[in-house]
């Protein structure tokens, strides 16, 4: 999926492609950002994924790369390639807005250290990709930019939050974004727009930024962040093959004590002597799968067996069901102190969301979980990540889908506590990877009726590698899913 296609674009072929190209000159970075920057000219009327372009200062970058180049500099591994910055992430001179109105001033003095990865590694930001508001929704809309459709049908979700990610690059606008997941906010949206998404062991890429303040009358004061921030949300990237996505990744992966879970360097990776074993999770007893949820786990399990891997199956793994219900807990408690603040900012669209959202928590939870209740919670997570460990150290591998359902209709978190639990209950995927801190990544393995479906691969902890060999074997067996592929 990701060879250099003589007759393609500029901006259809692969990072990894390109980087070589610009590095043997036989492209400029120039011209591929003017290709880029083309393709968003197109296609972003449309899809709203990108809400912040400035022409001028990617070509500008480009210039420079290309001097670098010129020069016989060292050059990084992205060297010249475009890339696109979530909203919600501090990229020097433009609004970290998070799709907030109140916010769409709060430029930042600085860059955050997974944008200072890419810079080093010569990557050449383009835009910055839309979210919702507070980037906390399976959903891209806020009152500030608008709604981000998915590319390939306009009344599904492209996913959330790193919605505008995914929809940019499965239209072709860069090879390369920028994304953070927290809930599934990487994997979800690459999942809805059948491209990668790669979520990183936490402490594996520098989630470390300025510190935030808030204004008091006695003067700013430094914020500190909830647990589950720092030891649950991460940041990572989203790509159109899994070579570029491993790309990437490599290129932010940033060892960082500054941060509560970094790590000074990370474990050297080794490939196991023999087989690598895949258990096939297919579900929980919360929720029945989409029958081509079902036919693309088939698919892919099928096509990692004709690539030597020992696959087996399981209808459920309680470890992860238990994971998935302990983020209803730790994320929730957590988010209710800075509900005030989401009251008062937030658009209609996240207030409601975030009412479902605490329904659905005080299903499984109780109405207000007490602090015993809570801090238990945290210890049975530190029970949780051994034995998983345990698990997944024997040369194993798990996969899962990505969702239950297809890509949801546009604003189904909208529609009342009903379908707020069934989305829920359909996301356990997603939800159970980031309490746990494990890296994952999706990619798509099937069309049906038109709209991607993908499937999730979770490893050990800083496998990432490991899991992306998987995905490369599965991507190898695949068809490409492009949209462009379906354009008239």
């Amino acid at each position: 999926m990701g060879k250099h296609e003589p007759s393609a674009a500029l901006w259809q072929r692969s990072a990894t492609d390109l980087a070589e190209a610009i590095r043997t000159r036989e492209v400029s970075s120039e011209e591929l950002v003017r290709s880029c920057l083309d393709r968003i000219a197109e296609t972003n009327p449309r899809l709203n994924a990108l809400v912040d372009v400035r022409p001028e200062e990617a070509l500008a970058a480009a210039r420079r790369a290309d001097a670098a180049v010129a020069a016989g500099d060292e050059l990084g591994p992205l060297h010249g390639i475009p890339v696109s910055i979530k909203i919600n992430t501090d990229q020097k001179g433009y609004a970290t807005s998070n799709g907030v109105a109140a916010l769409a001033d709060k430029e930042a003095t600085d860059d955050a250290a997974c944008v200072t990865a890419l810079r080093e590694a010569g990557a050449v930001p383009v835009g910055r990709s839309n979210s919702p508001g507070f980037s906390f929704r399976w959903f891209s809309t806020n009152e500030l930019y608008g709604r981000t459709l998915n590319p390939w049908d306009a009344d599904r979700t492209p996913g959330g939050s790193s919605g505008g990610s995914a929809s940019s690059l499965a239209a072709g606008m860069t090879p390369i974004a920028q994304g953070n997941d927290i809930g599934g906010s990487i994997r979800f949206p690459a999942a809805c727009c059948g491209v990668v998404g790669v979520r990183p062991t936490v402490g594996r890429v520098s989630d470390y930024g300025p510190p935030a303040f808030a204004d008091t009358p006695g003067g700013p004061v430094e914020l500190d962040f909830p647990p589950t921030v720092h030891y649950c949300a991460v940041q990572g990237p989203l790509a159109r093959t899994v070579a570029d996505a491993r790309l990437a990744l490599h290129a932010m992966s940033t060892p960082d004590v500054r941060m509560p879970q970094g790590v000074p360097a990370f474990p050297t990776p080794t490939r196991p002597a023999g087989q690598i074993a895949v258990t096939v999770v297919r579900g929980n007893a919360d929720v029945k799968n989409h029958p081509a949820v079902d036919r693309a786990l088939d698919a892919a399990a099928a096509r990692l067996m004709d690539a030597g891997y020992v696959v087996e199956e399981v209808n459920q793994l309680s470890l992860l069901t238990e994971a998935s219900r302990l983020w209803a807990l730790l994320i929730t408690e957590d988010i209710r102190l800075i509900l005030p603040v989401v009251q008062q900012l937030g658009d209609e669209a996240i207030r409601t969301a975030l009412e479902g959202h605490f329904g659905y928590a005080a299903e499984v939870w109780g109405e207000r979980p007490s602090l015993e209740t809570y801090i238990n919670g945290w210890a049975r997570r530190a029970t949780l990540i051994t034995r998983l460990q345990e698990l997944l150290s024997r040369q194993r591998l798990l996969l899962t889908p990505a969702c239950a359902e297809l890509p949801f209709e546009q604003d189904a978190d909208q529609a009342g506590p009903g379908r707020t639990r069934e989305l829920f209950s359909a996301m356990w995927p997603m939800t159970a990877v980031p309490v746990l801190g494990f890296p994952a990544v999706t990619l798509p393995v099937s069309l049906e009726d038109g709209l991607p479906v993908g499937v999730q691969l979770i490893g050990g902890r800083f496998e990432e590698d490991l899991i992306l060999d998987a995905a490369q074997a599965i991507e190898d067996r695949t068809t490409a899913i492009r949209t462009w592929d379906r354009e008239a």
